[in-house]
């Protein structure tokens, strides 16, 4: 199917398509470029079952709890520093 970029780059998804992806107005589409240049078009989907993974980056080692929890008090600490200044 075919779809056209106005001037402002916007492209309507056609109704075919929006109604076999559930693309509905208000829904994120998540847009990512290949290494071969095509381009991959996902829609995000809402609801906390379908979370899972959105984070993840292929290359990049997930972080630890313990990691995530010293990055939090670190930032908490500049934050408090900043407001007392």
């Amino acid at each position: 199917m075919l779809a056209t970029v106005t001037d402002k780059g916007q492209v309507t998804v056609p109704k075919e398509i929006r109604d076999k992806t559930g693309i509905a107005p208000g829904s994120k589409l998540d847009f990512e470029v290949q290494d071969d240049g095509t381009l991959r078009v996902r829609v995000l989907a809402r609801g906390a079952d379908n979370l899972f993974g959105l984070l993840h980056r292929p290359g990049i080692k997930p972080r630890s709890i313990e990691a995530m929890d010293k990055g939090i008090a670190a930032a908490i600490g500049v934050r408090n520093q900043r407001s007392r200044k």
